[in-house]
């Protein structure tokens, strides 16, 4: 199943589901096509994250409803074109928000161009920092500031949510644990990221502009296709790509993830409880960011600038479309 966040026609935001081809198909507002169908969820106005929390619950009225979108019995008052309803990020205000650095080759790359070696320390456990939880943003329109315009770049990611948490876990058992599976823009004001990171701390400002998410939660079942098992958890295989302005810069695949979001998560759960609706990135995929691209070569000196569109692909979770807007100082 494919959930979205989308605007109704009075601003407010609502729980839909996506149905059809990705990119162009339509989207059932979730509360108001149950009702319609005689099922009730509680409350009209529920959000993704209650939606996520109360999933045990809810999870039947959701295959009832999108049966019937998918079948089109589902009316006007409830169903949009995807083309002409605004998405925003399914989780506008994720619980938390963590990224981890899972891609060797991003890492031996982007150290290689800085010249210094590959760190022993990747190998032996996962590492991931805390970005800004309440600066998300979904698909259109990004605004940055003039300080962070410089050298503005891009990150290519997928994301999971967590459907249902616990604390200590092992990497056997979180899999089950995840709820689904998103695509990822960590933007990276570089200037501030690494004038802040000579002090050995952060990113911070750097990272705080905003991250996006979207266009949809796509839960685990429904990338069951692409999913491959492995000794540490699952991986997909997962194209990933990156078009700016119509040329495509980044071609990856979650698949090489050296460190899977099973271990990620298990380090994330030693001694700490994890909840539903915590949002955990997956870092940067090999040539993810022009960081990475203008150190090895591929791009000449290339960052975003104001007016620049950018689409991150990626295999059965649809394309997240961004434009890149002036801020002011």
């Amino acid at each position: 199943m494919r959930l979205v966040t989308f605007e109704d026609s009075a601003g407010k935001p609502r729980v839909g589901i996506h149905t059809g081809p990705l990119g162009q198909g339509k989207i059932t507002d979730a509360a108001k096509a149950a009702q319609a169908l005689g099922r009730h969820m509680g409350a009209d106005d529920l959000t993704l994250l209650q939606t996520i929390e109360r999933w045990s619950e809810l999870k039947s009225i959701f295959q009832v409803v999108q049966e019937a979108a998918e079948a089109g019995r589902t009316g006007e008052a409830e169903t949009f074109e995807e083309s002409k309803t605004k998405l925003l990020s399914p989780l506008p205000r994720p619980v938390s928000m963590r990224d981890g650095y899972a891609f060797r080759q991003h890492v031996e790359a982007a150290r290689r161009n800085r010249g210094v070696p590959m760190i022993p320390e990747f190998d032996l456990f996962p590492i991931f920092y805390y970005t800004n939880h309440l600066q998300v943003s979904g698909p259109g329109p990004i605004s940055v500031q003039k300080q962070a315009q410089v050298q503005l770049d891009f990150e290519l990611e997928i994301a999971v949510v967590m459907g249902s948490g616990g604390k200590n876990l092992k990497a056997s058992e979180i899999d089950e644990k995840i709820f689904g599976y998103t695509i990822m823009n960590d933007w990276s004001a570089r200037h501030l990221q690494m004038e802040e990171m000579k002090l050995n701390l952060g990113p911070a400002k750097g990272k705080d502009l905003s991250t996006s998410l979207g266009p949809y939660l796509v839960t685990r079942d429904e990338l069951k296709p692409w999913r491959e098992e492995s000794e540490n958890g699952e991986r997909y295989n997962l194209r990933m790509r990156c078009t700016v302005n119509g040329k495509q810069v980044s071609d990856g695949n979650a698949r090489d993830m050296t460190w899977t979001f099973a271990q990620i998560l298990e380090r994330a759960a030693y001694g700490v409880e994890l909840h539903a609706g915590e949002v955990i990135g997956s870092g940067t995929v090999g040539t993810g960011c022009f960081l990475e691209l203008n150190g090895s070569k591929i791009t000449d000196n290339q960052w975003l600038k104001p007016g620049d569109e950018v689409i991150l692909e990626v295999d059965g979770l649809g394309k997240l479309v961004n434009t890149i807007v002036d801020g002011g100082p």
